[in-house]
C-alpha cells in the first residue's frame, strides 16, 4: 500500500458563545480548520484535521498548515501510511520542525492503520480502558461573576472539572479565581490557566493571595524557567503546558520536579504517533497528563478521543470535546460529550466519515 494522493480542505468553526477569550486580550470568534484527506493505492482513505488557536498562541497558523502540506507532501507519496515510525521519519527529513504540519498526516496514517486492522486507533494506541473518559470545560476570560455564572450551566452539561481563563490583571484574577472556586461543588476541579499571561512577580501576587483556595495553576508565565520558579514558591498543584512540545521538555521538567501534570496537545506535538511516546513515557515517569489538541472540530475530537481512552485512567486528568464549543460538523460518527464525558468509537479507525459537502473542494491537492 502506498499513498497516491494527499489533499487538504479549508472549514471555518464559528463558536456557539460567539468567542473564546484568554491571556493578553487574545480572543478568537470562528477557528480556520484544516481537513487532510490521504488516498492510497488500495482505495483506502484517512483523515486528519490540525487546527491552530490563531497565529499568536504557539508557533502555527493556518495558512502556515496549508503552504506547509504543499511542501512535504510531494515527499510523502509512494511511501506505505502504516508505516508510522518511517513515515514520521520521513516528514522530519523533508521538513525540518513545523510539527503542527506533519499532525494531521500523521493522525490521517493512523486512520489508515485502523482500517486495514479492523481495529480502532484506541486499541492501536494501547487498548480501551473502562466505558468512557472525564471532560473539562474551559471558561472563557471575562468578568469574575460573569465566568462563575457559567459554572452552574456548564455543571448541568456534565462537567465537573472546569479551567479557568486568567492571565490578566492580576487583582482581577485573584477575584476571578475566588468568584468561581466559591460556585464549585464537592468533586469538583478547577484549574486556573494562565496561558503564559502572567509575568513572575504577578504569578507570585496571585499564586500567594489563593493560597486558601484548591486550585491547580496552569502555566503561569512564558518561559520554563519563569513558570518553574513559581512552582518552587507555591504548593498548588501545577501544570504545565505551552512549555511541553518535545520528549527532551518533558524529560526536563520531570527532573526538575516542575510539574505535577502535563498537557499533551496532539498538534503540538506532531501528531499522534509523537503524542503516544510522550504519553507513554508520562505514565512511566508517573505524570498525570490533560490530552487534547490546540483547538478542532469532530475529527481532532475524534483523535483526542482514542488517545483519552487509550490511556490507563489513573493518569488521564483530563481531555477536551472541541466538537461541541463549534456549530460545525465536519464529519458523521465523531464522539459526542454526554454527562460531562466522552467515548472513543468502536468502528475501524478513527471511526469518522466526513461530511464532504461541508469539506468542499481541496484548497491544496498533491499527487
Amino acid at each position: 500500500m502506498f499513498i497516491r494522493r494527499i489533499c487538504a480542505y479549508q472549514v471555518d468553526l464559528p463558536l456557539h458563545e460567539g468567542s473564546y477569550k484568554w491571556s493578553g486580550g487574545k480572543s478568537v470568534t470562528t477557528f480556520d480548520s484544516t481537513i487532510v484527506q490521504i488516498d492510497t493505492d488500495g482505495d483506502v482513505t484517512g483523515f486528519g484535521e490540525v487546527c491552530p488557536l490563531g497565529p499568536f498562541y504557539l508557533p502555527a497558523y493556518a495558512n502556515g498548515v496549508r503552504a506547509g502540506l504543499a511542501e512535504l507532501g510531494p515527499h510523502l507519496l509512494g511511501e506505505d501510511p502504516r508505516d508510522l515510525g518511517k513515515l514520521n521519519r520521513r516528514m522530519d527529513a523533508a521538513l525540518k520542525g513545523h510539527a503542527y504540519v506533519k499532525s494531521a498526516i500523521d493522525v490521517a496514517c493512523w486512520d489508515i492503520l485502523g482500517k486495514c486492522a479492523g481495529l480502532p486507533v484506541c486499541t492501536l494506541l494501547g487498548g480501551r480502558y473502562g466505558e468512557d473518559f472525564v471532560l473539562y470545560r474551559a471558561i472563557s476570560q471575562e468578568a469574575p461573576e460573569t465566568m462563575a455564572a457559567r459554572v452552574a450551566g456548564y455543571r448541568a452539561e456534565g462537567y465537573r472539572r472546569f479551567q479557568l481563563k486568567v492571565g490578566g490583571d492580576p487583582l482581577e484574577d485573584i477575584a476571578r479565581i475566588r468568584a468561581v472556586a466559591a460556585e464549585l461543588q464537592p468533586g469538583d476541579r478547577l484549574i486556573a490557566d494562565a496561558n503564559t499571561g502572567w509575568l513572575p512577580h504577578d504569578a507570585m501576587r496571585v499564586v500567594r493571595a489563593v493560597r486558601d483556595i484548591d486550585v491547580y495553576i496552569e502555566q503561569p508565565c512564558l518561559s520554563y524557567e519563569e513558570c518553574l520558579s513559581i512552582r518552587r514558591h507555591t504548593d498548588h498543584p501545577f501544570v504545565l503546558d505551552e512549555v511541553i512540545d518535545s520528549i527532551d521538555m518533558l524529560l526536563r521538567g520531570r527532573a526538575d520536579l516542575a510539574m505535577d501534570v502535563v498537557n499533551l496537545k496532539i498538534s503540538k506535538l506532531g501528531g499522534l504517533t509523537r503524542t503516544k511516546q510522550a504519553r507513554d513515557l508520562c505514565v512511566s515517569l508517573g505524570i498525570a497528563m490533560t490530552l487534547e489538541d490546540s483547538w478542532g472540530g469532530d475529527i481532532v475530537t475524534a483523535a483526542i478521543a482514542h488517545l483519552a481512552q487509550s490511556t490507563p485512567p489513573e493518569f488521564l486528568f483530563t481531555a477536551t470535546d472541541f466538537n461541541s464549543y463549534v456549530t460545525v460538523s465536519l464529519a458523521e460518527g465523531a464522539p459526542r460529550r454526554v454527562n460531562g464525558r466522552m467515548a472513543a468509537s468502536t468502528a475501524p479507525g478513527l471511526g469518522i466519515t466526513p461530511r464532504m459537502d461541508v469539506l468542499g473542494k481541496p484548497v491544496v491537492v498533491v499527487e
